[in-house]
């Protein structure tokens, strides 16, 4: 399954972002094989709309989930509307929320827990 975490830099060693919408990058993770591509975020100087704009990236990516600290509403309609589960309450490295994903410790989502614009 392919999932992305937010994070604050390249590959399986860096730390999370807990913010979705404005994160630095995007790591997508194979979780058969714990391969990792980087995306950079196009959308986390945005004035508006970054939530959206992410969550459309991901739609397009193929990713199955995803593994943050939070998301806002308008994102996570988006990820829903993508068939996107969302996990929140992510932190560590992507390598430590992709530990707790496959292990079942951290819990999906059934809504945001940001508001609308927020920086984490």
């Amino acid at each position: 399954m392919k999932v992305c975490v937010t994070a604050q830099g390249q590959g399986l060693d860096a730390p999370v972002d807990p913010r979705f919408g404005r994160a630095g990058a995007f790591v997508l993770v194979d979780t058969e094989t714990m391969t990792a591509e980087t995306l950079e975020s196009s959308s986390a100087d945005s004035n508006h709309g970054a939530g959206v704009n992410a969550g459309m990236t991901l739609a397009r990516s193929g990713v199955r989930a995803l593994l943050t600290g939070h998301v806002g509403p308008k994102a996570f309609d988006v990820l829903m509307a993508a068939g996107i589960d969302v996990h929140t309450g992510a932190s560590g490295t992507v390598r430590d929320a992709v530990t707790a994903f496959l292990d079942g410790t951290l819990p999906k989502a059934t809504g945001a827990d940001a508001g609308n614009g927020s920086q984490g």
